[in-house]
């Protein structure tokens, strides 16, 4: 029977802007290993696929909205393998300011520490902010970023597919480590890179750690479609959600990969309470809490235009750039104006919206109706699972675990024990195959 799956993504007090200012948050659990790991072990216990840290490499938001100091996310999560056994460990990292060697090693190192438990969500990075850290002027064009992205990930698969699954004998009788003839440089020469390998590390237990993306531009959904094999949306409603699933999956079929292996997971971000009115308690609450002022620059930057330009009190301006005039966050760019123009909201409630989930579902119920929301979803070609996204941290995810993951358990509809140990297990995803030997190596082991 197929089964939901729940990664947890993590995001210092919770999803929630303002979440930080409850009485209950502690504003410093973004830079606490003991925060992190107490949110790891609740998603484990409860049967998590995996948890999952975002990552930028610049400074992410004004510093005097929210906590926005980021712990580096693959040095975290090597913290919590010591903590945890069976849940993946997925951390974002960027194909526009790293190098391929160095990511494939990292990725491959957080694999064999892990035992297989290792994820890499793959990003481009916009934002002409992180460009400038890097020593350009601006941001490379959004194609450009993608086309890097592509050959970044050629070249890392390749890397860790530079060792045979069988190259380490270490026969301490014959002195032999390694079979040398099943080790082999990759000789790389491309547009953006040339890498002579191989990788200093032999292949990792999955072989590949797994691959995720969260774009959904034109140009992120043809890179989901040839590389990702998990995929975090945004799409605030059914029919939204519905839309993306098919075309992804329709995508995946025509690069010629099974859809079954390509797991979309939108986001949720569920407020609960144990009586609906509970819920819209802890909602209002929440969003009492927002100052505007940081948000609005936010909103201005996705859209691509001056915060001047917008009124609190007033719906989006017209004239916005299009899409294709924005070299960021595209898709995001798009969801936000079409929310707003939907609804016919006014930016402050616009903000209201974003405040939660930026743009990810929203879900103000209790736990029962979170389920029934979750199950639809999932029986109606909108999911494969969800990128849960608690509104307030830990509180959140102790609710979601402790009472809405018992009744999808209930139905059958969610895992009550791990059944393999390796991230690809549990995400029902087949171990890469070895690249073919060269035939020189080949040549060398029938002698």
């Amino acid at each position: 029977m197929r089964q939901l799956h729940f990664n947890l993504f993590l995001h210092d007090t919770g999803h929630h802007e303002a979440s930080w200012r409850l009485p209950e948050s502690d504003p410093h659990a973004n830079l606490s290993l003991a925060a992190h790991q107490h949110l790891a072990r609740v998603a484990e216990d409860a049967k998590f696929d995996s948890v999952f840290l975002a990552d930028s490499p610049v400074l992410w938001s004004d510093p005097g909205r929210r906590p926005a100091g980021k712990l580096e996310p693959t040095l975290l999560l090597a913290a919590l393998v010591a903590t945890t056994s069976r849940i993946g460990l997925i951390a974002t990292a960027s194909t526009s300011y790293n190098e391929p060697y160095n990511l494939a090693r990292r990725f491959a190192s957080l694999d064999h520490l892990s035992g297989g438990r290792a994820g890499w969500n793959i990003v481009t990075t916009a934002g002409p902010g992180a460009a400038r850290n890097f020593g350009l002027d601006d941001q490379p064009l959004h194609r450009a970023r993608y086309e890097r992205a592509d050959e970044f990930l050629e070249v890392s698969t390749k890397l860790w597919d530079s060792w045979a699954d069988d190259a380490v004998v270490a026969d301490k009788e014959s002195g032999i480590h390694a079979r040398a003839d099943r080790v082999r440089g990759i000789q790389h020469r491309g547009p953006f890179f040339r890498v002579d390998g191989a990788l200093n590390l032999p292949r990792s237990p999955q072989a590949h750690p797994l691959l995720v993306q969260a774009g959904s531009s034109e140009d992120g959904r043809g890179f989901a479609a040839k590389w990702a094999e998990a995929v975090f949306t945004a799409q605030p409603t059914l029919s939204e959600s519905q839309a993306f699933y098919a075309d992804l999956k329709r995508r995946a079929a025509a690069a010629g990969r099974d859809p079954d292996h390509v797991v979309i997971l939108p986001g949720i971000v569920p407020v609960l309470g144990d009586t609906p009115a509970e819920a819209r308690e802890l909602e209002a609450e929440l969003d009492r809490l927002i100052a505007p002022q940081y948000a609005l620059a936010t909103i201005a930057s996705t859209l691509g235009v001056d915060p001047s330009y917008l009124h609190l009190d007033k719906p989006l301006p017209a004239d916005l750039p299009d899409e294709d005039q924005i070299e960021g966050a595209k898709s995001r760019r798009t969801l936000i104006v079409d929310w707003a123009r939907r609804e016919n909201l006014t930016v402050r409630e616009l903000i209201g919206k974003l405040g939660g989930g930026r743009g990810h579902r929203t879900f103000t119920g209790t736990p029962v109706q979170v389920a029934d929301t979750i199950q639809h979803y999932f029986e109606n070609g909108a999911a494969d699972g969800f990128n849960i996204m608690p509104a307030v941290l830990p509180s959140g995810i102790e609710a979601f675990a402790g009472k809405v993951v018992p009744i999808l358990q209930e139905r059958g509809l969610f895992r009550t024990e791990y059944t393999g140990t390796t991230l690809r297990e549990h995400y029902g995803l087949p171990r890469p195959a070895p690249a073919p030997a060269p035939a020189s190596a080949l040549e060398g082991a029938s002698r």
